[in-house]
């Protein structure tokens, strides 16, 4: 395995129906140019199809991924050993961590049509988010990643070095 290939990796990918959701307004914006000809309405099928396509990719294109001790997730990067034990969320836990157990504070990288998450508490003193919520299809898995990567840095410390305090 390579030094830095991925333990974890996934793609938060919309879902399928969005897909059609796009497909729609496209037809949407051709029956809007109907009145103006043939040649509009193909170019608002196309233009609408493909815009709305692009909005949907990009919201699905964000990536969570555990890499060579630093979790990933979307454009935060942050290193494992500053984080605290994960806790796997099901799908009613996750949903009062999104809505009345939110802290404003915290960095969420969420997706509605994902039911499941993964919370971590933020163990460094210097930092202000006091957890990170990350939706994830794979709880398990990457619970199990986190775990991994942190094991190894607790075995780095020296002597006289305590380990991250955990809440």
């Amino acid at each position: 395995m390579q030094p830095n290939a991925p333990q974890y990796t996934e793609r938060l990918t919309a879902p399928r129906s969005w897909w059609l959701i796009a497909a729609l307004v496209g037809v949407a914006c051709a029956l809007m140019l109907l009145p103006l000809g043939g040649l509009p309405l193909l170019a608002g099928l196309i233009g609408g199809t493909a815009a709305a396509a692009v909005v949907v990719s990009s919201y699905g294109s964000v990536r969570i991924r555990v890499v060579a001790g630093t979790l990933v997730a979307g454009d935060a990067r942050i290193p494992v050993t500053a984080l605290g034990e994960p806790e796997v969320l099901d799908a009613e836990e996750a949903r009062a961590w999104r809505l009345h157990k939110a802290d404003p504070r915290a960095f969420m990288l969420l997706r509605s049509y994902i039911p499941t998450a993964v919370r971590v508490e933020v163990t460094d003193p210097q930092d202000p988010t006091p957890y990170v919520y990350l939706s994830t299809r794979d709880p398990q898995g990457l619970k199990a990643a986190l775990g991994k990567t942190a094991s190894p840095a607790s075995e780095e410390r020296g002597p006289g070095q305590s380990p991250a305090p955990t809440a």
